[in-house]
């Protein structure tokens, strides 16, 4: 790996671990810069979700958001996606599990409770039985299902691995 940038192509390597103390010290030194990246704060874990969620329907307003992203503090950008993923399918089970149904002013039909007005006993197989698949629209995504989805999930980094990396990091890391 030396001389690697020394040519006129300009290849950089970049190169990436959870296992940094895996490492020999032969391959240590052939990196330059060994950098700690933490877990993401509050304002990059927003931003991851937001990302995540991109263009989906949802009723979700700012506060929701800051509510969301304070209770995935110690997640990774990895979990959070996975988490956002999850959450994003409770719509498509809901209307899955439906057993009411009500139309909408536009001649779409959207899952519902019981309770609801215009709510009418009918499943999503006996609508598309009766032609009207195209008609079915998803509910958008709702605080509730971000909060079912995170009532169940939980960080895939523990404390001791951060300490693990704070460790190395504190041996052998550089400044960025």
């Amino acid at each position: 790996m030396q001389g690697v940038c020394n040519d006129e192509t300009n290849v950089l390597i970049l190169a990436a671990t959870n296992t940094p103390y895996a490492l020999d010290q032969a391959m240590r030194r052939r990196f330059d810069k060994r950098i700690y990246v933490p877990l993401p704060d509050l304002k990059a874990r927003e931003h991851i979700s937001k990302v995540h969620i991109g263009d989906t329907p949802h009723n979700l307003t700012e506060t929701d958001f800051e509510h969301l992203t304070r209770r995935t503090q110690g997640f990774s950008g990895s979990d959070i996606f996975y988490c956002v993923k999850d959450a994003l399918y409770q719509p498509v089970r809901a209307t899955l599990d439906a057993q009411f149904f009500r139309k909408t002013s536009k001649g779409m039909w959207v899952p519902c409770k019981r309770t609801q007005q215009g709510a009418i006993e009918i499943t999503l197989q006996e609508l598309n039985a009766q032609g009207l698949a195209l008609k079915i629209q998803l509910p958008p995504n709702t605080r509730a299902d971000f909060d079912k989805m995170l009532a169940r999930q939980k960080p895939t980094v523990s404390e001791a691995d951060l300490e693990v990396h704070k460790r190395f990091d504190k041996e052998f890391g550089n400044e960025g």
